[in-house]
Protein backbone atom coordinates (compact mmCIF):
# COMPACT_ATOMS: atom_id res chain seq x y z
CA UNK A 1 0.00 0.00 0.00
CA UNK A 2 1.49 3.30 -1.02
CA UNK A 3 2.14 5.81 2.30
CA UNK A 4 0.46 8.97 2.50
CA UNK A 5 1.78 11.94 1.06
CA UNK A 6 3.19 14.64 3.47
CA UNK A 7 3.91 17.04 0.93
CA UNK A 8 1.32 19.39 2.23
CA UNK A 9 1.97 19.30 5.99
CA UNK A 10 3.84 22.37 4.96
CA UNK A 11 3.24 26.22 5.30
CA UNK A 12 1.95 28.05 1.99
CA UNK A 13 4.93 30.29 2.10
CA UNK A 14 7.47 27.49 1.04
CA UNK A 15 5.71 26.58 -2.56
CA UNK A 16 5.62 30.22 -2.80
CA UNK A 17 9.11 31.04 -2.04
CA UNK A 18 9.71 27.86 -5.16
CA UNK A 19 7.17 29.51 -7.25
CA UNK A 20 9.34 33.25 -7.18
CA UNK A 21 12.82 31.13 -7.19
CA UNK A 22 11.68 29.35 -10.02
CA UNK A 23 10.52 32.94 -12.09
CA UNK A 24 14.19 34.34 -10.78
CA UNK A 25 16.03 31.18 -11.84
CA UNK A 26 17.69 30.61 -8.15
CA UNK A 27 15.42 27.67 -7.41
CA UNK A 28 18.24 25.53 -8.18
CA UNK A 29 21.11 27.17 -6.82
CA UNK A 30 22.89 24.85 -4.26
CA UNK A 31 22.24 25.56 -0.52
CA UNK A 32 22.89 24.63 2.56
CA UNK A 33 20.04 24.68 5.67
CA UNK A 34 20.61 23.74 9.13
CA UNK A 35 18.14 22.81 12.07
CA UNK A 36 19.26 24.18 15.62
CA UNK A 37 18.23 26.16 18.63
CA UNK A 38 19.57 29.50 19.74
CA UNK A 39 18.46 28.53 23.43
CA UNK A 40 17.58 25.88 25.72
CA UNK A 41 13.66 26.11 26.95
CA UNK A 42 14.15 28.09 30.20
CA UNK A 43 15.95 26.09 33.06
CA UNK A 44 16.65 23.21 31.55
CA UNK A 45 20.40 21.93 31.45
CA UNK A 46 20.24 19.75 28.35
CA UNK A 47 18.19 18.44 25.10
CA UNK A 48 17.55 15.24 23.50
CA UNK A 49 17.04 14.86 19.62
CA UNK A 50 14.19 13.09 18.42
CA UNK A 51 11.95 12.39 15.47
CA UNK A 52 15.04 11.77 13.42
CA UNK A 53 13.45 8.27 12.02
CA UNK A 54 9.78 10.13 11.89
CA UNK A 55 11.82 12.85 9.76
CA UNK A 56 13.28 10.25 7.51
CA UNK A 57 10.08 8.52 6.47
CA UNK A 58 8.40 11.95 6.20
CA UNK A 59 10.85 13.14 3.39
CA UNK A 60 10.83 9.80 1.76
CA UNK A 61 7.30 10.24 1.85
CA UNK A 62 7.48 13.75 0.87
CA UNK A 63 5.77 13.54 -2.82
CA UNK A 64 3.02 15.77 -4.75
CA UNK A 65 0.51 13.36 -6.49
CA UNK A 66 -2.63 14.13 -8.41
CA UNK A 67 -4.80 15.73 -5.17
CA UNK A 68 -2.19 17.26 -3.66
CA UNK A 69 -1.20 19.67 -6.96
CA UNK A 70 -4.91 20.08 -7.94
CA UNK A 71 -5.44 21.34 -4.82
CA UNK A 72 -2.61 23.85 -4.98
CA UNK A 73 -3.51 24.81 -8.36
CA UNK A 74 -7.36 25.37 -7.67
CA UNK A 75 -6.31 27.84 -4.14
CA UNK A 76 -3.93 29.77 -6.95
CA UNK A 77 -0.75 28.49 -4.41
CA UNK A 78 1.45 27.94 -7.26
CA UNK A 79 1.12 28.21 -11.04
CA UNK A 80 1.46 25.72 -13.76
CA UNK A 81 5.65 25.61 -14.39
CA UNK A 82 5.29 25.28 -10.40
CA UNK A 83 3.18 22.74 -10.13
CA UNK A 84 4.86 20.95 -13.55
CA UNK A 85 7.88 21.19 -11.09
CA UNK A 86 6.29 20.14 -7.70
CA UNK A 87 4.77 16.78 -9.93
CA UNK A 88 8.43 15.47 -10.49
CA UNK A 89 9.60 16.64 -6.43
CA UNK A 90 11.95 13.81 -5.04
CA UNK A 91 14.55 14.97 -2.59
CA UNK A 92 17.65 14.25 -4.27
CA UNK A 93 20.37 16.04 -1.74
CA UNK A 94 22.03 15.38 1.32
CA UNK A 95 21.16 15.22 5.00
CA UNK A 96 23.73 14.90 7.74
CA UNK A 97 22.76 15.55 11.59
CA UNK A 98 23.09 14.41 15.62
CA UNK A 99 22.06 10.80 15.86
CA UNK A 100 18.66 10.13 17.29
CA UNK A 101 18.33 9.80 21.19
CA UNK A 102 21.85 11.98 21.15
CA UNK A 103 21.77 15.06 23.49
CA UNK A 104 21.67 18.53 22.10
CA UNK A 105 23.07 22.09 23.31
CA UNK A 106 22.63 25.76 22.08
CA UNK A 107 22.95 26.35 18.72
CA UNK A 108 24.02 23.07 17.40
CA UNK A 109 23.69 22.06 14.09
CA UNK A 110 21.34 19.36 14.55
CA UNK A 111 20.75 18.51 10.86
CA UNK A 112 22.38 19.91 8.02
CA UNK A 113 20.05 19.77 4.61
CA UNK A 114 21.97 20.59 1.36
CA UNK A 115 20.42 20.36 -2.11
CA UNK A 116 19.02 23.02 -4.36
CA UNK A 117 17.07 25.35 -3.02
CA UNK A 118 13.95 24.57 -4.04
CA UNK A 119 13.91 21.01 -2.97
CA UNK A 120 15.60 21.35 0.31
CA UNK A 121 13.34 24.89 1.61
CA UNK A 122 10.02 23.17 0.93
CA UNK A 123 11.02 20.48 3.09
CA UNK A 124 11.55 23.19 6.46
CA UNK A 125 7.85 23.29 8.21
CA UNK A 126 7.76 19.40 7.97
CA UNK A 127 11.51 18.71 9.99
CA UNK A 128 10.63 21.44 11.84
CA UNK A 129 7.02 20.14 13.43
CA UNK A 130 8.56 17.00 13.75
CA UNK A 131 12.15 17.56 15.33
CA UNK A 132 10.20 20.17 17.81
CA UNK A 133 7.68 18.22 19.20
CA UNK A 134 9.71 15.03 19.17
CA UNK A 135 12.83 16.31 21.31
CA UNK A 136 10.75 18.37 23.22
CA UNK A 137 9.26 15.29 24.34
CA UNK A 138 12.16 13.47 24.86
CA UNK A 139 13.67 16.18 26.63
CA UNK A 140 10.84 15.89 29.05
CA UNK A 141 10.83 12.00 29.36
CA UNK A 142 14.87 12.05 30.24
CA UNK A 143 14.47 14.38 33.15
CA UNK A 144 11.79 12.10 34.22
CA UNK A 145 13.71 8.93 33.56
CA UNK A 146 17.17 10.40 35.30
CA UNK A 147 14.52 11.21 38.62
CA UNK A 148 13.17 7.66 37.97
CA UNK A 149 16.62 6.49 38.99
CA UNK A 150 16.08 3.21 37.29
CA UNK A 151 12.28 2.81 38.58
CA UNK A 152 10.63 2.10 35.41
CA UNK A 153 8.16 4.51 33.44
CA UNK A 154 5.13 4.01 31.47
CA UNK A 155 4.28 6.55 29.46
CA UNK A 156 0.32 7.24 29.34
CA UNK A 157 -0.67 10.28 27.60
CA UNK A 158 -2.87 9.43 24.52
CA UNK A 159 -5.87 10.83 26.07
CA UNK A 160 -3.91 14.02 26.50
CA UNK A 161 -2.81 14.88 23.37
CA UNK A 162 -3.77 15.09 19.57
CA UNK A 163 -4.46 11.44 18.23
CA UNK A 164 -1.12 11.43 16.01
CA UNK A 165 1.22 13.08 18.31
CA UNK A 166 0.52 10.26 20.80
CA UNK A 167 1.92 8.08 18.95
CA UNK A 168 5.20 10.16 18.04
CA UNK A 169 5.36 10.75 21.78
CA UNK A 170 5.05 7.15 22.42
CA UNK A 171 7.96 6.59 20.09
CA UNK A 172 9.87 9.60 21.54
CA UNK A 173 8.98 8.97 25.65
CA UNK A 174 10.60 5.57 24.83
CA UNK A 175 13.75 6.40 22.87
CA UNK A 176 14.79 8.70 26.43
CA UNK A 177 14.22 5.69 29.04
CA UNK A 178 10.50 5.64 28.97
CA UNK A 179 10.16 1.57 29.50
CA UNK A 180 6.48 1.13 27.91
CA UNK A 181 3.57 2.99 26.38
CA UNK A 182 -0.66 2.46 26.66
CA UNK A 183 -0.42 3.49 22.71
CA UNK A 184 -1.28 0.43 20.74
CA UNK A 185 -0.73 1.97 17.76
CA UNK A 186 3.20 3.26 18.80
CA UNK A 187 3.48 -0.61 19.35
CA UNK A 188 2.59 -1.82 15.59
CA UNK A 189 4.03 1.27 14.13
CA UNK A 190 7.19 1.14 16.16
CA UNK A 191 7.64 -1.53 18.05
CA UNK A 192 7.53 0.30 21.00
CA UNK A 193 6.26 -1.96 24.34
CA UNK A 194 2.58 -1.79 25.63
CA UNK A 195 1.16 -2.36 28.59
CA UNK A 196 -2.34 -1.37 30.60
CA UNK A 197 -4.41 -3.13 33.00
CA UNK A 198 -7.86 -1.29 34.14
CA UNK A 199 -9.27 1.96 34.99
CA UNK A 200 -11.90 2.97 37.60
CA UNK A 201 -14.74 2.43 35.34
CA UNK A 202 -13.90 -1.23 35.64
CA UNK A 203 -14.41 -1.22 38.86
CA UNK A 204 -17.67 0.56 39.07
CA UNK A 205 -19.16 -1.58 36.52
CA UNK A 206 -19.09 -4.34 39.15
CA UNK A 207 -21.09 -5.05 41.73
CA UNK A 208 -18.60 -5.29 44.10
CA UNK A 209 -14.64 -4.36 43.86
CA UNK A 210 -13.40 -8.04 44.80
CA UNK A 211 -15.81 -8.65 41.89
CA UNK A 212 -13.98 -6.50 39.51
CA UNK A 213 -10.94 -7.99 40.40
CA UNK A 214 -11.46 -11.27 40.52
CA UNK A 215 -12.88 -10.64 36.75
CA UNK A 216 -9.52 -9.07 36.08
CA UNK A 217 -7.48 -12.00 37.41
CA UNK A 218 -8.91 -14.54 35.80
CA UNK A 219 -8.50 -12.43 32.23
CA UNK A 220 -4.89 -11.20 32.93
CA UNK A 221 -3.37 -13.68 35.75
CA UNK A 222 -2.13 -12.92 38.99
CA UNK A 223 0.36 -10.89 38.11
CA UNK A 224 -1.70 -8.02 37.41
CA UNK A 225 -1.49 -4.60 38.72
CA UNK A 226 -4.79 -3.77 40.19
CA UNK A 227 -6.12 -0.19 40.66
CA UNK A 228 -6.82 -0.13 44.55
CA UNK A 229 -8.12 4.04 45.19
CA UNK A 230 -11.86 3.48 43.73
CA UNK A 231 -13.08 3.09 46.86
CA UNK A 232 -10.83 2.64 49.97
CA UNK A 233 -7.05 1.53 49.60
CA UNK A 234 -6.36 -0.56 52.56
CA UNK A 235 -9.65 -2.48 51.88
CA UNK A 236 -8.62 -2.77 48.24
CA UNK A 237 -5.29 -4.26 49.09
CA UNK A 238 -6.28 -6.33 51.54
CA UNK A 239 -8.82 -8.03 48.76
CA UNK A 240 -6.55 -8.10 46.23
CA UNK A 241 -3.74 -10.29 48.59
CA UNK A 242 -6.31 -12.85 49.94
CA UNK A 243 -7.91 -13.34 46.13
CA UNK A 244 -4.48 -14.07 44.81
CA UNK A 245 -2.95 -15.67 47.84
CA UNK A 246 -0.34 -13.07 48.42
CA UNK A 247 0.52 -13.28 44.52
CA UNK A 248 -0.38 -10.70 43.11
CA UNK A 249 1.94 -8.74 40.94
CA UNK A 250 1.00 -5.17 41.62
CA UNK A 251 -1.27 -2.59 42.57
CA UNK A 252 -1.61 1.24 41.61
CA UNK A 253 -2.19 4.49 43.43
CA UNK A 254 -3.72 7.17 41.45
CA UNK A 255 -4.49 10.15 43.81
CA UNK A 256 -4.49 11.50 46.98
CA UNK A 257 -0.73 11.76 48.87
CA UNK A 258 1.30 9.38 46.64
CA UNK A 259 4.40 9.41 49.08
CA UNK A 260 1.95 8.75 52.35
CA UNK A 261 0.03 6.80 50.32
CA UNK A 262 2.86 4.35 49.18
CA UNK A 263 4.61 4.23 52.78
CA UNK A 264 1.65 2.65 54.45
CA UNK A 265 0.21 0.86 51.41
CA UNK A 266 4.19 -0.75 51.59
CA UNK A 267 3.55 -1.29 55.50
CA UNK A 268 0.24 -3.23 54.63
CA UNK A 269 1.46 -5.43 51.33
CA UNK A 270 4.77 -6.55 53.89
CA UNK A 271 2.07 -7.19 56.55
CA UNK A 272 -0.04 -8.96 54.94
CA UNK A 273 2.88 -11.59 53.18
CA UNK A 274 2.54 -9.95 49.78
CA UNK A 275 6.07 -9.07 49.79
CA UNK A 276 7.07 -9.09 46.14
CA UNK A 277 3.70 -7.12 45.17
CA UNK A 278 5.04 -4.02 43.47
CA UNK A 279 3.61 -0.20 44.06
CA UNK A 280 2.93 1.95 40.79
CA UNK A 281 1.92 5.29 41.19
CA UNK A 282 0.27 7.43 38.74
CA UNK A 283 -2.03 10.58 38.98
CA UNK A 284 0.02 14.07 37.19
CA UNK A 285 3.06 13.25 37.64
CA UNK A 286 5.72 15.54 36.43
CA UNK A 287 10.04 14.81 37.15
CA UNK A 288 9.66 17.10 40.20
CA UNK A 289 7.27 14.87 41.46
CA UNK A 290 8.93 11.47 40.55
CA UNK A 291 12.01 13.27 42.37
CA UNK A 292 9.95 13.73 45.79
CA UNK A 293 8.65 10.43 45.22
CA UNK A 294 12.12 8.81 45.42
CA UNK A 295 12.48 8.09 48.97
CA UNK A 296 9.00 6.50 48.71
CA UNK A 297 8.78 2.52 48.42
CA UNK A 298 7.48 2.92 45.18
CA UNK A 299 8.29 0.25 42.14
CA UNK A 300 7.43 2.18 39.11
CA UNK A 301 5.38 5.07 37.45
CA UNK A 302 3.01 6.21 34.92
CA UNK A 303 3.12 9.43 33.15
CA UNK A 304 0.25 10.74 31.14
CA UNK A 305 0.10 14.64 30.46
CA UNK A 306 3.29 16.39 31.28
CA UNK A 307 5.20 14.46 28.91
CA UNK A 308 3.21 14.08 26.06
CA UNK A 309 3.50 18.37 26.27
CA UNK A 310 6.84 18.14 26.84
CA UNK A 311 6.48 19.26 30.61
CA UNK A 312 6.01 22.67 30.53
CA UNK A 313 7.63 23.27 27.26
CA UNK A 314 5.95 21.71 24.31
CA UNK A 315 8.62 23.32 21.55
CA UNK A 316 12.12 23.58 21.49
CA UNK A 317 11.63 26.51 19.57
CA UNK A 318 14.34 24.70 16.78
CA UNK A 319 14.63 26.71 13.41
CA UNK A 320 15.51 26.13 10.05
CA UNK A 321 17.56 28.87 8.34
CA UNK A 322 19.87 28.91 5.60
CA UNK A 323 23.36 28.90 6.14
CA UNK A 324 25.20 28.62 2.91
CA UNK A 325 24.84 28.98 -0.91
CA UNK A 326 26.50 28.62 -4.17
CA UNK A 327 28.47 32.07 -5.10
CA UNK A 328 26.78 31.37 -8.82
CA UNK A 329 24.34 28.76 -10.89
CA UNK A 330 27.69 27.35 -12.28
CA UNK A 331 28.03 23.83 -11.24
CA UNK A 332 30.34 23.12 -8.51
CA UNK A 333 30.37 26.71 -7.58
CA UNK A 334 32.08 27.30 -4.46
CA UNK A 335 29.58 27.96 -1.53
CA UNK A 336 29.32 31.35 0.17
CA UNK A 337 28.15 31.11 4.19
CA UNK A 338 25.06 33.71 4.78
CA UNK A 339 23.77 34.80 7.46
CA UNK A 340 20.65 36.77 9.68
CA UNK A 341 21.41 40.02 11.28
CA UNK A 342 18.34 40.59 12.73
CA UNK A 343 18.35 41.61 16.38
CA UNK A 344 17.96 38.17 18.61
CA UNK A 345 17.35 36.23 15.48
CA UNK A 346 20.80 36.64 14.07
CA UNK A 347 22.42 33.00 12.87
CA UNK A 348 25.83 32.08 12.14
CA UNK A 349 26.43 31.10 8.62
CA UNK A 350 28.90 28.55 7.36
CA UNK A 351 27.91 24.63 6.86
CA UNK A 352 28.96 22.76 10.35
CA UNK A 353 30.78 20.15 12.49
CA UNK A 354 29.92 20.09 15.98
CA UNK A 355 31.65 18.04 18.02
CA UNK A 356 31.42 16.71 22.15
CA UNK A 357 34.45 17.77 24.06
CA UNK A 358 35.54 15.08 27.22
CA UNK A 359 37.61 14.88 29.70
CA UNK A 360 40.09 12.00 30.49
CA UNK A 361 37.05 10.22 32.88
CA UNK A 362 34.69 10.37 29.87
CA UNK A 363 32.21 13.33 30.78
CA UNK A 364 31.28 15.83 28.69
CA UNK A 365 32.75 18.89 29.37
CA UNK A 366 31.66 21.06 25.97
CA UNK A 367 29.95 21.19 23.00
CA UNK A 368 32.28 22.48 19.79
CA UNK A 369 31.04 24.23 16.88
CA UNK A 370 32.95 25.09 13.80
CA UNK A 371 33.00 26.06 9.93
CA UNK A 372 33.88 23.28 7.62
CA UNK A 373 34.86 19.95 7.34
CA UNK A 374 35.20 17.69 10.90
CA UNK A 375 38.88 18.19 12.08
CA UNK A 376 40.50 15.65 13.56
CA UNK A 377 39.98 16.86 17.49
CA UNK A 378 42.16 15.56 20.45
CA UNK A 379 40.95 12.09 20.84
CA UNK A 380 38.84 12.97 23.37
CA UNK A 381 36.32 14.89 20.96
CA UNK A 382 33.15 12.96 19.93
CA UNK A 383 31.97 13.69 16.22
CA UNK A 384 28.25 14.33 16.57
CA UNK A 385 26.84 14.39 12.86
CA UNK A 386 25.81 11.41 10.85
CA UNK A 387 25.12 10.83 7.27
CA UNK A 388 21.32 10.06 7.06
CA UNK A 389 20.40 10.88 3.28
CA UNK A 390 23.01 10.58 0.52
CA UNK A 391 21.98 11.97 -2.98
CA UNK A 392 18.29 11.74 -1.91
CA UNK A 393 18.80 8.34 -0.23
CA UNK A 394 17.99 7.42 3.37
CA UNK A 395 21.40 5.96 4.49
CA UNK A 396 21.02 6.59 8.37
CA UNK A 397 17.58 4.55 9.25
CA UNK A 398 18.31 2.43 12.20
CA UNK A 399 16.15 0.43 15.04
CA UNK A 400 14.51 2.42 17.84
CA UNK A 401 16.24 0.06 20.28
CA UNK A 402 19.76 2.17 19.18
CA UNK A 403 18.48 5.79 19.66
CA UNK A 404 17.60 4.68 23.20
CA UNK A 405 21.15 3.44 23.49
CA UNK A 406 22.49 6.45 22.26
CA UNK A 407 20.45 7.77 24.70
CA UNK A 408 21.76 6.17 27.66
CA UNK A 409 25.25 6.29 26.63
CA UNK A 410 25.23 10.34 25.92
CA UNK A 411 23.50 10.86 29.43
CA UNK A 412 26.19 8.65 30.92
CA UNK A 413 28.63 11.24 29.96
CA UNK A 414 26.68 14.35 31.64
CA UNK A 415 28.76 15.89 34.33
CA UNK A 416 27.17 16.44 37.87
CA UNK A 417 25.50 19.52 37.42
CA UNK A 418 23.02 17.76 34.41
CA UNK A 419 21.29 15.79 37.45
CA UNK A 420 20.49 18.89 38.78
CA UNK A 421 15.91 19.46 39.03
CA UNK A 422 17.11 23.20 39.92
CA UNK A 423 16.53 26.17 36.99
CA UNK A 424 19.66 26.13 35.69
CA UNK A 425 22.03 27.20 32.40
CA UNK A 426 23.46 24.10 30.26
CA UNK A 427 25.17 21.85 32.40
CA UNK A 428 28.11 22.36 29.04
CA UNK A 429 29.21 25.38 27.43
CA UNK A 430 28.45 25.73 23.47
CA UNK A 431 32.19 27.11 22.24
CA UNK A 432 32.11 28.23 18.46
CA UNK A 433 35.87 27.69 16.30
CA UNK A 434 36.90 30.60 14.40
CA UNK A 435 39.10 29.34 11.70
CA UNK A 436 42.24 28.67 13.09
CA UNK A 437 40.35 26.48 15.38
CA UNK A 438 40.62 28.74 18.40
CA UNK A 439 37.49 28.54 20.80
CA UNK A 440 35.55 31.68 20.33
CA UNK A 441 32.30 31.99 22.92
CA UNK A 442 28.77 30.89 21.37
CA UNK A 443 27.25 33.57 19.26
CA UNK A 444 23.71 32.68 20.38
CA UNK A 445 24.54 33.75 23.80
CA UNK A 446 24.00 37.19 22.70
CA UNK A 447 21.63 37.12 19.82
Amino acid sequence: MTSPSTALLTDHYELTMVRAALGSGTASRRSVFELFSRRLPAGRRYGVVAGVGRALDAVEQFRFGDEEISFLVSHKVVDDATAQWLSTYRFGGDISGYGEGDLYFPGAPLLTVEGTFAEAVVLETLLLSIYNYDSAVASAASRMTLMADGRPCIEMGSRRAHEQAAVAAARAAYIAGFSATSNLEAGRTFGVPTTGTAAHSFTLLHDSEEEAFVAQIAALGEDTTLLVDTYGIEDAVRTGVRITGGRLGAVRIDSGDLVAAAKEVRALLDELGATKTRIIVTSDLDEWQIAALSGAPVNGYGVGTSVVTGSGHPTCSFVYKLVARAQSDEPGAPLLPVAKKSFQKSTVGGRKFAMRRRDPKGFAEAELIGIGADPEGDGDDRLLLRQLVTNGEVVGREPLNAARERHERAVRELPRDAFKMSRGEPCIPTYFLDEQGHITTNPYDRS
